[in-house]
């Protein structure tokens, strides 16, 4: 054929189509009005706020001691005279340096160990004990992070992560994990004892979980004069510390006072009815002997952190469980304070606050809150009030708005209400809808409230002016599964950092619905290793955000660390919805895809596809059935070239994949399974192909 003949051929012409991932998982909309890039099945992904799909940073667990994905370690060349083992404690017999060993590596020249836990400087030349017994000898200094490769160096930071991790202990007791909050830069914990019989607070340290102790609380009538916090009660031979004065009617100045104390370290006996006076000079009369305070077992803790004081030292914890009286407590050991309400079951399910007023829930419909500025009153001479829900109140949440205008939304279990007005003498009920309800422990605030209702994941935000109120369900595309799952729901909380509303449910799933303003990006499922019972979140001093949850196994644990479910491995996959790239009736030959992967560290995925609709008649790619190799390499499963890569840095790596086979739609698949990958994000892919006919 001469030049002038291959001129006259007309090649088939390539095309391309850009995918860009986003929308989020859609199991609704029928397939040819599925949006481009929206996902019909997912796995512990998550979508990006900036867009893409990116696998799930880990988890790990928390006792206040050294966090695992913070462990270090380095490599020390040794020959080898004896022996050495994974976990060995090693001794150098110069330095006294020792390490814990994570590898040992006799398949390179020299022979290695790969150590953490360092503490002190290794030495060339040195030998190296293992129970005070020669294993070997050192032939150079420690190298940190001396891994020769990115994925040594990433299997490495996680078998250190692992030894920093068996330091963590579980708190003291028995049973779930109750409750967690974190206040002024420490997390405490409740969990019943050992025996079930009542439950304990525990601090998070240095050291691991320390217990914080209750003290005796003790009632008073007819206080005045001078009595303080820290002050000695004294009653005859017996004296205490007093750790919180709790007025409930009256005042010392004018000698009405009366309330309770909440003392600690008793010497001298039991104090009695009686007179008792305090070193600031106040007088007082005891109603009857001190009792210790006591938490009763069981319960599922729910706490708000306010300031009613208005000063810097009076900002505390405040909570409920369900099995005790609401109480208050700033971290500090004896602060622990149960709050009376003067109910016959003085048990609140619900907490919340507003206008400076403390707000309780009790299960038998009623609202009730305290006097402003007093969480201890709940007097209706001093600014206390209740209101009749006549449903289970599930939950509380404050709306924006001016110090005149602003409403607190109650929900209950079927219908929502909006509380207008400042203060007892100005409060109105007005319903909102009477359908319109919310699952306990769903209620949150990412700049508009979002929760869970029986239709679906629900905003409830002001309409043009503060005042107006608007709803509208956001889960249409995942209606189904919300529908089997809503029931199971345990909590949820949101994460400022990712922009998203998280639920949690019972079967170990979750879901992740990502927002950019007051619009969804997305949603997603997720599957943890520990179910979460409970969920806090917070913003710290420096501005970051720390996620903690408590689990069956008594455990807690922080979210956004690592990149294993404490150890465990994270097995990820999504499959993209089938497009047809426009022309929905099209048979197209898919030649190859480049795909656009963001990556920190090192991380590997497993890509596949499939044709038509995953017709049997047309010859599908095979799933993944061979191990990836961590270095560059293609290989081949039914036609399908597989990529399996990796990234030292942060990396944007632009990945092209051969594909082969031909019909009108494609569904690009990834999926992967590691301890120790680090996250990845998918924005999108470029696909050529050659139209091929019209499908009849």
């Amino acid at each position: 054929m001469n030049a002038r003949q291959l001129a006259s051929l007309k090649f088939p012409k390539v095309e391309q189509a850009f995918i860009a991932f986003k929308g989020g998982l859609d199991l609704e909309t029928p397939p040819l009005f599925v949006a481009s890039g929206s996902l019909r099945e997912v796995q512990n992904y998550e979508c990006d706020v900036l867009g893409g799909y990116k696998t799930l940073t880990g988890y790990e667990r928390f006792d206040g001691r050294p966090a695992p994905s913070a462990a270090n370690y380095a490599t020390i060349n040794v020959t080898i005279t004896g022996t050495f083992a994974a976990a060995d404690t090693i001794t150098g017999v110069t330095s006294g340096a020792t390490a814990v060993v994570i590898a040992v590596v006799t398949t390179t020249t020299p022979n290695y160990l790969a150590i953490t836990k360092i503490v002190g400087t290794f030495v060339s030349g040195e030998t190296l004990n293992v129970s005070a017994v020669g294993q070997g000898t050192t032939s150079s200094a420690a190298t940190i992070d001396g891994a020769s490769t990115a994925l040594l160096h990433a299997q490495y930071k996680n078998l250190a992560a692992d030894q920093y991790r068996n330091d963590i202990a579980v708190p003291p007791g028995s049973g779930n994990n109750l409750g967690g909050v974190k206040f002024s830069g420490t997390l405490y914990t409740w969990r019943n004892n050992a025996g079930g019989t009542a439950a304990a607070i525990f601090k998070s340290s240095a050291a691991g979980w320390v217990a914080v102790p209750t003290g005796s609380e003790i009632s008073f009538t007819v206080g005045s004069g001078s009595v303080d916090e820290g002050d000695t009660l004294t009653q005859g031979g017996v004296t205490a510390t007093i750790k919180r004065l709790v007025i409930t009617s009256g005042t010392l100045a004018a000698g009405t006072a009366a309330g309770r104390l909440i003392i600690h370290t008793i010497a001298g006996g039991n104090y009695a009815a009686g007179a008792a006076t305090t070193t600031g000079g106040g007088t007082l009369t005891l109603s009857a002997v001190q009792t210790l305070i006591a938490i009763a077992a069981g319960g599922s803790y729910k706490f708000i952190v306010e300031n009613f004081g208005g000063s810097a030292g009076t900002k505390r914890v405040y909570g409920i469980d369900g099995a005790n009286k609401g109480f208050e407590f700033d971290g500090t050991d004896y602060s622990y304070t149960p709050i009376a309400t003067g109910m016959t079951s003085d048990i609140p399910t619900q907490i919340g606050s507003h206008k400076n007023h403390l707000f309780f829930a009790f299960p038998n419909g009623s609202v009730q809150h305290s006097g402003p500025g007093t969480p201890y009153v709940w007097s209706a001479v001093l600014g206390a009030s209740e209101i009749g829900m006549g449903d289970t109140v599930t939950g509380f949440m404050t709306q924006p708005g001016s110090a005149t205008t602003g409403a607190m939304v109650i929900f209950t279990r079927n219908r929502t209400s909006i509380l207008y007005g400042t203060g007892v003498a100005s409060w109105v009920l007005v319903p909102y809808r009477a359908e319109l309800g919310a699952y306990t422990n769903t209620i949150q605030d990412i700049g508009f409230t979002v929760f869970l209702d029986d239709q679906g994941i629900t905003n409830f935000q002001t309409a043009q002016e503060f005042g107006n109120f608007s709803h509208a369900t956001l889960s249409e595309k995942i209606k189904t599964w919300l529908n089997t799952e809503r029931t199971k729901v345990l909590s949820s909380y949101i994460s400022r950092n990712k922009s998203q509303y998280r639920l949690f449910f019972s079967d170990q799933y979750a879901l992740y619905t990502t927002f950019r303003g007051n619009k969804i990006i997305g949603m997603s499922q997720v599957y943890l290793d520990h179910q979460a019972k409970w969920v806090w979140s917070s913003e710290e001093s420096d501005g970051s955000e720390t996620i903690y949850f408590g689990s069956t196994d008594g455990m807690v644990y922080q979210m956004e660390k690592g990149t294993s479910f404490d150890g465990g491995v994270i097995l990820h996959y999504m499959s993209v919805s089938f497009d047809f790239l426009k022309s929905p009736r099209t048979l197209k030959h898919f030649k190859e895809c480049m795909l656009e992967v963001v990556g920190s560290g090192y991380s590997s995925f497993l890509f596949s596809f499939e044709l038509g609709y995953a017709a049997t008649e047309i010859n599908q790619p095979g799933t993944v059935t061979k191990t990836v190799s961590f270095s560059s390499g293609t290989w081949d499963a039914s036609g399908a070239v597989w990529d399996a890569l990796f990234w030292d840095g942060r990396t944007l790596s632009k990945t092209v994949v051969d594909l082969g086979g031909s019909a009108e739609n494609i569904s690009l698949m990834f999926r992967g399974s590691s301890d120790y990958d680090s996250p990845i994000r998918f924005s999108g892919a470029i696909l050529h192909f050659i139209p091929r006919r019209a499908l009849r």
